[in-house]
């Protein structure tokens, strides 16, 4: 029976019935502006990242950032729960708290080991890895240059320092170099692998610009750890960078189909971050059972080498069939993208593959320009050559019934 002492008040909040305070209109504009750019123009009146069907057990499903299929995996799985069945009350808490022996320590020394860095820092997310990164290692007196579609988490890091950042074209080296001699060292950020697109960096050039101005190098590489590399090390590892890169940064929730960020870095670097970062202070340390997981992850990475060369082949026959078919695509990689252009024209796009019960990711502002949303497709290790046929059978059917996507869009931009 409920306390009759509460207040009225309290009583209507216990029950569900207590009404929210009005916002101010400063909030009632943002959340209006929201509405109108993002939900009323849709057929659906949602947003478009989010289609008219919901996938079922027959789907072919291309959103999942695991690429290596081991999101399942019954050694991780059983990592997590020995943990879970056997410890007692855990202390929840910043890791700043946490001593050298502690589980964390442990993995960051193992995957430190395996990237081919003196050490590592393990993060909440990869967006934390990068914001507090780069808060550490710039001011408003560094000067940052950005390849143009790096991914957020870095932009929003360059805010967090209050640097200035200094955008050079994608995939421009000799751009990037006219900057830096322009403006001076500094801190060089680009993806190996990027998101958006599949496309990528040209490290070797990227970094030799880096190394010649004395620039300190940061390489995201949450979409290529795991997947290039011996045994998974990333493209760093591949392109035999890895004593000329400062920073390896990755989001473990690609490859790794966990929950975590990492920076791989120095041994002496490692020591001090903790206590320099405001997302290492001031958020609270991974559980034993998520460390435990990640362990596993990684034996099983390493093991992967089968995995990595059916994504290499699937995606190599993906790209090409959808080449042959006359779509024009950048990706390098698992991750392929088709350009739908307009954001009505990317919903005809969503619509007329959910309609044959295949569902991609659609990438529109901010992660891409206004005018150049994308449908991405990202592919993993499980996936059957018969599915991948299905996928470009009907991708040339909307081909041959609607018009080609890129011809479109580009044909309204020139108009």
């Amino acid at each position: 029976m409920m306390n009759m002492d509460y207040p009225q008040v309290a009583r209507d909040t216990l029950k569900g019935n207590a009404s929210p305070p009005s916002f101010p209109p400063f909030i009632e504009n943002r959340l209006q502006e929201c509405d109108e750019q993002l939900f009323r123009p849709r057929k659906n009146k949602k947003p478009l990242v989010l289609g008219n069907r919901l996938p079922d057990r027959n789907s072919i499903m291309l959103q999942s950032n695991d690429y290596l299929a081991i999101s399942g995996h019954p050694a991780i799985r059983q990592a997590q729960l020995d943990v879970l069945n056997t410890q007692s009350q855990e202390p929840v808490m910043s890791a700043v708290f946490l001593h050298e022996n502690s589980e964390k320590h442990a993995f960051e020394r193992e995957i430190a080991a395996f990237s081919g860095f003196e050490s590592a820092i393990i993060c909440q997310s990869g967006w934390a890895a990068n914001v507090g990164l780069m808060q550490v290692i710039a001011d408003s007196t560094t000067p940052v240059y950005i390849d143009f579609f790096t991914h957020m988490s870095l932009w929003e890091g360059i805010k967090a320092s209050g640097a200035t950042a200094y955008p050079f074209r994608h995939n421009d080296p000799s751009h990037l170099e006219r900057l830096v001699r322009e403006h001076g060292q500094g801190v060089v950020l680009v993806d190996s692998l990027y998101s958006t697109t599949g496309d990528i960096s040209p490290l070797r050039e990227v970094i030799g610009v880096a190394t010649r101005y004395g620039c300190v190098s940061v390489v995201d590489e949450s979409h290529s750890l795991g997947t290039h590399g011996k045994h998974g090390a990333g493209l760093v590892n591949e392109c035999g960078l890895t004593d000329q890169v400062h920073f390896i940064t990755a989001s473990l929730a690609k490859a790794f189909a966990g929950r975590a960020g990492i920076i791989c870095c120095s041994e002496r670097f490692a020591k001090y971050y903790p206590y320099m970062a405001y997302p290492a202070i001031f958020s609270s340390a991974l559980l034993r059972h998520e460390i435990a997981g990640l362990q596993a992850t990684l034996a099983v990475i390493r093991q992967g080498d089968n995995r990595r060369k059916a994504l290499r082949e699937i995606s190599r026959y993906f790209r090409e069939g959808l080449a042959a078919l006359g779509y024009n695509l950048a990706s390098q990689s698992q991750i392929v993208a088709i350009e739908g252009g307009l954001e009505s024209d990317t919903e005809l796009l969503r619509d007329a593959l959910e309609e044959r019960n295949i569902f991609g990711s659609v990438f529109l502002a901010p992660a891409t320009p206004k005018t150049r949303s994308l449908m991405r497709f990202s592919l993993h290790s499980g996936i059957r050559t018969d599915e991948l046929d299905y996928v470009l059978k009907v991708c040339e059917e909307i081909r041959d019934d609607i018009g080609m996507w890129n011809w479109k869009s580009t044909k309204r931009r020139k108009a």
